[in-house]
């Protein structure tokens, strides 16, 4: 045999060899093609390529399209072979792509520019598609192809970029578990317990962490879950060895990395205070009271006094120690050529540090020497800053309460029962939630919390869904009804079949397009991206002309001698007036602005009922002048009911109800369901209701015009007029009138003959929601344009478009033309809304500026969405209009914080008032302004919390 032909051995016979390869087609869009020689020229220098396996190159449109292996090459080498033969590629379409997505924690971001920096770095790792670091939640969302790049390699590139990262989750979380296991003591033992869970039904993927001993396991949820997989190491153990596994939750890391990081900056602030504030003391304070400072006076060796050594010797921990961050900070900043805080920071405590050890040097080694000391000054800035981060970490916590609030809905412990088929309990056992798996039974008792979402199989009960759907009246639950993860079971005792568990849940899956929303950027965000983009290198500008502006002219006397603080010279003041300058113009306020108001505001909008998938949402929606409603299931309930019914002579209404309710129920039809609900009603009213229904015989549909059959010896029709002249049964004058009035509110009429007479009729219609006239009139109120785009005909829609107040009617319009009225509204200039429910309503939902979904409409809609109303309440497209509104005006009141500062703050601390009013900003004032101003921010976002829905909308 030969050498190449070793490996054939391994490959089953009935397999070839080319199944097991992955071929990726990727399409170039190339310039300067001109003719079958250009051609000749790309196919010649892409043969020869190991890995490509097909080459199709168009000289008329320019296109290339490539069939590779990416184990053998990648189409950035592809692409590199092409330009090296002269040609320019354009575009590059990967068809197959497979794109994976990783989140990962960041740590140590302070501003704006360490959140642009991580970006930068991590759209330079090859492979990465498209990255998106959020600065409030701490986080990145990174896609990347798993052939060229995996997330160890991401957290890499922010390792090198000077930051801290940590894997949250990878690939699809949906259906993995962790567990920590215990009774591995060697290598061994982890592939016997790897190779065993890889071999169990239902298991896709194993991954082993030895070091901490947690196994990653990705499963199918419809064969196995977490507590046969438990089960499943546990059978693993081999004599003397005994395996165990317990639940391990990630996600817990988070909230224990924040009560870390808070630990921390209050620990290095109180470090910080221990040596501070003795330096305060001895260099600000005791000198002011002339018998208890005189000690500090002694001096130790020429002019070196006592007082000048200790404020030494405490301020170097502070500096070198405590203000390591600032240094470690700044060197990985510089080193990527961007600056942030801690430039400024390291800039100015140096500036402080250094001129104050020259003054120690000079002290010690002259007799005559005397000047001033700054140490107080780089000690009380590093300790200032130090609790401005501290607050504002404890105020950023804040930020996602409501999410939290969420996500805690969730009981920790359920009722898991073995049931027989009468469905009476066997077995009785209280697990943890997390490990529920799909079609588990489950009890919840009265007062309990739903912990799955599922069916009820027994038990009759209302249920409280206020914290998820908003809706304040408790709902009724009986066997085949639906409850939903995080509602609270009132007063019934009620068996739950589990269908979604886990993150599949209704209420993970809002945390999860919550966390999503609060991490997408509003494009409101890039205004402080640009200003922190040049803000650092200006400030250092201007801290620069700042010094020599107060230096030079002092230096050569163009200003009075008794502007100097007493005790300093020229150089020494300019020197303070540089500092405050460098730190009182710190770009973090400005970065938190935005991000810290959409984490909020995203957070009390999902507790409300209504979620904004992101912050390009968040910030159109105050824009909006025009909203175009869909028809049926938005503005109108979406089901038929009847509205009206009247009785003609020679019968009575027990007759008329029991004929059609005898033919109606054989038939299928939404309009057949609703008049033998509104005749059973009815009957109920007039007289006793029957239990049997007589029987049919002859039952016959009549396509577009009704049902006929027989009841007893009476001949029964049910429909409209087409099937009463089919049948040569004769309209009275009363019966057409009603039919005409009827026909003019867009209602439709079903006539009931009994033996070729009309007995009465019904008039069914898909009645309006209580709640649209109001909201359509207060929608008007703030200025917005409301419009109706359906495909139903137009005097129904013209008579739904009266009863709301709706002007602007659009009727008989398929989906492709909806979308087509939304574009031609934009085309005026007006920023538009679409709400819908349908698949129908997609394309325009996708076509609108802001697409609102009605939370009980399809699938489909709500993915194409860009704000769920969970309640299907259209009350809640004003909450999300007002909120919009109201975070956008707290965005502005943040900017204005957040520059405030810097515009009122640096020339103060430049000197401009010094010389009028005697005011000057010393460093540490300057350092407090600073931590002031980010609190003020964060603060000023917090008060998103207590926002309210329009008050007199909250009583529709």
């Amino acid at each position: 045999m030969e050498d190449d032909g070793v490996d054939d051995v391994k490959i089953p016979l009935l397999q070839s060899v080319e199944e097991n390869v992955v071929v990726r087609t990727v399409t170039f869009q190339i310039s300067d093609i001109k003719c079958a020689s250009c051609v000749n020229s790309i196919e010649s220098a892409l043969a020869n390529l190991n890995g490509v396996k097909n080459i199709a190159v168009s000289s008329l449109d320019g296109r290339a399209a490539i069939k590779f292996v990416p184990k053998l090459i990648t189409a950035k080498r592809i692409k590199e072979r092409i330009e090296e033969s002269g040609f320019k590629v354009n575009e590059v379409h990967d068809h197959d792509q497979d794109i994976s997505v990783c989140r990962i924690r960041i740590k140590g971001m302070a501003c704006t520019s360490c959140s642009e920096s991580v970006e930068k770095a991590l759209q330079m790792v090859d492979g990465v598609k498209r990255a998106i670091v959020g600065l409030a939640l701490e986080e990145a969302k990174v896609h990347y192809d798993p052939s060229l790049a995996d997330p160890e390699k991401i957290i890499e590139a922010i390792e090198d970029a000077g930051f801290g990262g940590e894997l949250i989750s990878s690939g699809n979380d949906a259906n993995k578990v962790h567990l920590k296991l215990e009774g591995i003591d060697t290598e061994e033992d982890a592939n016997v317990l790897v190779s065993y869970l890889e071999l169990a039904a239902g298991v896709n993927r194993v991954e082993m962490d030895f070091s901490e001993l947690i196994v990653t396991i990705s499963y199918v949820p419809d064969i196995t879950g977490p507590r046969t997989l438990i089960h499943c190491v546990e059978e693993a153990s081999r004599g003397s060895k005994v395996y165990q596994a317990t639940l391990y939750s990630p996600s817990g890391q988070r909230e224990r990395d924040k009560v870390n990081e808070i630990r921390m900056y209050r620990n290095q602030f109180l470090f910080s205070c221990l040596f501070s504030v003795p330096v305060f003391v001895f260099a600000m304070v005791l000198p002011m009271l002339p018998p208890y400072g005189n000690w500090l006076n002694y001096k130790l060796h020429n002019m070196l006094t006592l007082g000048l050594f200790l404020r030494w010797i405490l301020c170097t921990p502070v500096q070198f120690i405590v203000g390591k961050r600032f240094y470690v900070g700044s060197y990985h900043a510089l080193r990527r050529r961007s600056a942030n805080m801690d430039v400024l920071v390291a800039l100015g405590t140096n500036a402080a540090y250094f001129y104050s050890l020259y003054i120690v040097i000079k002290a010690l080694t002259s007799d005559t020497f005397q000047g001033q000391d700054f140490f107080e000054t780089s000690s009380m800035l590093i300790s200032f800053i130090l609790l401005g981060k501290y607050l504002e970490i404890v105020a950023k916590g804040k930020t996602s309460d409501a999410l939290g609030k969420l996500t805690q809905l969730v009981p920790d412990k359920a009722y898991l029962v073995v049931i027989d088929t009468d469905a009476n309990i066997i077995t009785e056992t209280e697990i943890d939630t997390q490990l529920i798996q799909k079609n588990d039974i489950i009890k919840i008792v009265p007062g309990a919390k739903i912990p799955i979402d599922g069916i009820v199989i027994k038990g009759q009960s209302y249920a409280n869904e206020s914290m998820i759907t908003g809706e304040a009246r408790p709902i009724a639950k009986s066997p085949g009804d639906k409850v939903i993860s995080g509602t609270i079971n009132e007063n019934g005792c009620l068996l739950v079949k589990a269908t979604h568990v886990g993150s599949d849940t209704a209420l993970s899956q809002i945390v999860q397009l919550v966390e999503a929303a609060q991490l997408a950027k509003a494009p409101v965000q890039k205004l402080a991206d640009d200003i922190s983009r040049v803000f650092v290198p200006i400030v250092v500008v201007i801290a620069l002309t700042t010094w020599l502006g107060w230096l030079i002219p002092g230096e050569a006397g163009f200003y009075p001698k008794h502007w100097i603080p007493k005790g300093m010279d020229a150089f020494e003041l300019a020197l303070q007036f540089a500092i405050s300058v460098l730190v009182v113009a710190c770009p973090c306020a400005l970065g938190l602005a935005t991000p810290t108001a959409v984490m909020v505001a995203s957070g009390i909008g999902a507790s409300q009922g209504v979620l904004i998938k992101g912050g390009d949402a968040l910030e159109k929606a105050h824009k909006v002048k025009t909203i175009v409603f869909d028809k049926t299931g938005t503005l109108t309930v979406g089901k038929p009911a009847v509205v009206s019914a009247v009785l003609f002579p020679e019968f009575s209404m027990e007759v008329l109800c029991d004929m059609a309710i005898s033919v109606e129920a054989s038939s299928e039809h939404p309009i057949a369901k609703a008049v033998v609900a509104h005749a059973k009603n009815l009957r109920k009213k007039f007289g006793s209701c029957p239990e049997e229904v007589p029987d049919v015989v002859d039952f016959e549909v009549h396509m577009g015009a009704g049902v006929s059959g027989k009841v007893g010896d009476k001949t029964v029709l049910v429909g409209n007029r087409r099937l009463m002249n089919a049948c040569n049964v004769k309209i009275s004058s009363a019966a057409e009138k009603y039919i005409s009035e009827n026909e003019n509110l867009a209602r439709t009429c079903v006539l009931v003959s009994i033996n070729g007479k009309i007995a009465g009729a019904f008039s069914v219609s898909d009645p309006v929601k209580p709640e649209a006239k109001r909201v359509i009139s207060f929608l008007r109120s703030m200025g917005i344009t409301s419009v109706i785009v359906t495909g139903d005909n137009h005097a129904t829609a013209t008579a739904i478009a009266n009863e709301v107040g709706i002007d602007q009617v659009f009727a008989e319009t398929d989906p492709v033309g909806k979308a087509d009225k939304v574009k031609e509204l934009q085309m005026k200039g007006m920023t538009v809304a679409m709400v819908g429910d349908g698949i129908n309503d997609s394309p325009a939902l996708v076509a609108a500026d802001v697409g609102m979904a009605i939370g009980a409409g399809t699938d489909v809609a709500i993915e194409a969405a860009d704000i769920v109303l969970v309640k299907s309440n259209l009350v809640d497209v004003i909450t999300a209009i007002d909120l919009s509104r109201k975070t956008m005006s707290r965005i502005r009141l943040n900017y204005i914080w957040a520059l405030g500062y810097n515009i009122l703050g640096m020339p103060i601390a430049a000197g401009v008032l010094y010389p009028f009013t005697g005011i000057r900003l010393p460093p540490w004032l300057a350092g407090a302004c600073m931590a002031a101003s980010s609190l003020s921010v964060v603060s000023s976002s917090l008060l998103l919390q207590f926002y309210k829905k329009p008050f007199h909308v909250e009583s529709i």
